[in-house]
């Protein structure tokens, strides 16, 4: 491209931003008092991008720009954000709209358009990919039918989010350095978080994103970090702690390892610490299936023997105890009674009989994005002590989306907990076997603690957590023919 008409170039996409930031002024000037803080700080960027427009055309600072993505999104809300009413800025949502920006911008180069469909026709992952496609257009078509459009607009948002991010790191964390550096931003951002989840145990302090900052005495010293609540995080950290496991078993060198001890022990001090049954439970899976897949096949195969076995056997046994508890939960009718709190076993299997009762009323189909809270609160069957959260993420989404999405789901979550398995069997690399042992584990880990959250969508980690699976199966596919052999950390950039 000349030098002139690059120039030209410039001038058109000066005039498309100036259109964009005119139009956005409109708006803002439409929401609320505080809108003229994003107003600045729009124009502040616009100046900042058109002056650095020449290291915007730099591979490098789109790499650094999506790194700080991924480390912003462990952040959530809670040092800075701007609320417009409809929506809600914080660092992780402005770096992901810098991040679209950048790929749009650098569109203009022939070469930056040339690597980016080398790349994409690379991606051994597509089929997944897709599903989250066909989830979103699901999603927009429940609209049609949803109570409440305004919630499923919101929930929408989510999920375009998540899956754009889904997108990012598959397409541009494409190689081992890549890959692991994504690993270490886990790591480093945790240990950020245990430090101030410590903070909120010692001090009692909590940051303004936590229901608990200015809450009741008796909960301040249960550790929030920058999570909603204290359930948040457990659930976060009962995923982080076999990041650390695997570095125990991995680490390149002593000190790595020594490190991984102690970040498994804070880890698993503040799961206690926070109480969250779910996520104690999570991290009791995730050591279980650990150590299974450090056996032997000799070990595996007297492993699934005994467990089935007893587990035969405790039902046996306890079977009257069982069907009394699962008939007085799911299958009695339920009293309100608005004198007294539900027992915390009563309102979640109500939660449930609710949601039960909402998907088989939209016949399977899903009563609409974001609408589970909606129908908790204006259509509820079963008390649930004014608790509209489902508490399971599974089920949340066969309410939201109905069968077909939670099928198509659960197949992608079985399909990757199997292939990353089978790659982890077939003696990779240390350097792959640090970051599919972490990942892997945290998947099947995930399975309990997510019934610790009132709702997972919002929760960017789970985002974090599904790209990381994704971009680290692509990669080891790339690579199917070296995969087991020793590779250099400088590969890639």
């Amino acid at each position: 491209m000349s030098l002139e008409r690059f120039g030209k170039m410039q001038i058109v996409i000066g005039l498309v931003l100036l259109a964009i930031g005119s139009v956005l002024t409109i708006i803002l000037l439409q929401v609320g008092t505080k809108s003229y803080v994003l107003l600045f700080l729009m124009m502040v960027s616009l100046i900042v991008l058109l002056v650095l427009k020449r290291y915007l055309l730099d591979e490098r600072f789109m790499m650094i720009t999506v790194y700080a993505l991924l480390a912003a999104t462990f952040l959530n809300n809670a040092f800075f954000a701007i609320n417009l009413g409809f929506f809600s800025l914080f660092p992780y949502r402005f770096l992901l709209i810098i991040v679209g920006f950048l790929i749009v911008f650098n569109l203009i180069r022939l070469e930056f358009r040339n690597d980016l469909w080398r790349n994409w026709q690379q991606v051994k992952v597509k089929g997944s990919l897709l599903f989250f496609v066909f989830w979103l257009y699901y999603a927009m078509l429940t609209l049609i039918w949803a109570k409440s459009v305004t919630e499923g607009i919101k929930y929408l948002s989510i999920l375009i989010m998540g899956i754009f991010l889904l997108f990012i790191v598959t397409i541009f964390i494409n190689d081992l350095r890549r890959i692991t550096n994504f690993y270490y931003i886990w790591i480093s951002m945790t240990v950020f978080l245990m430090l101030i989840g410590y903070w909120n145990y010692f001090t009692k302090n909590h940051l303004p994103s936590s229901t608990l900052y200015e809450g009741p005495e008796y909960k301040q010293h249960y550790p929030t970090s920058v999570f909603h609540n204290q359930n948040d995080y457990a659930t976060f950290l009962s995923l982080s702690l076999f990041f650390f496991l695997s570095l125990i078993r991995n680490g390149k060198n002593v000190y790595w390892r020594a490190a991984g001890v102690g970040l498994s022990l804070v880890s698993i001090h503040q799961i206690i610490l926070t109480e969250s049954r779910a996520s104690q439970l999570g991290a009791l899976a995730g050591v279980g299936i650990y150590v299974f897949i450090l056996c032997n096949k000799k070990i595996k195969r007297l492993l699934l023997v005994l467990g089935t076995l007893g587990t035969a056997l405790f039902v046996l046994v306890f079977y009257s105890k069982i069907w009394e508890t699962f008939t007085s939960l799911f299958l009695t009718p339920t009293v309100q009674d608005f004198t007294e709190r539900l027992p915390s076993n009563e309102g979640r299997a109500n939660l449930m009989r609710n949601a039960f009762h909402f998907t088989l009323d939209s016949l399977g189909l899903g009563i609409g994005a974001g609408n589970a809270e909606y129908y908790m609160q204006n259509y509820l069957i079963h008390d649930t002590d004014g608790v509209v959260n489902i508490h399971f993420w599974f089920l949340e989404i066969l309410t939201n989306f109905g069968i077909f999405v939670l099928l198509g789901y659960l197949t992608l979550y079985g399909y990757l907990l199997y292939k990353l398995y089978k790659y982890h069997q077939a003696q990779l690399a240390l350097n792959y076997r640090l970051i599919v042992e972490a990942i892997l584990v945290s998947l099947g880990a995930f399975v309990f603690s997510s019934i610790s959250p009132s709702s997972v969508a919002n929760l960017y980690f789970h985002w974090v957590l599904f790209a990381f699976a994704l971009a680290t199966l692509n990669i080891l596919r790339k690579n199917h023919s070296k995969y087991a052999q020793p590779v250099s950390l400088n590969e890639g950039g």
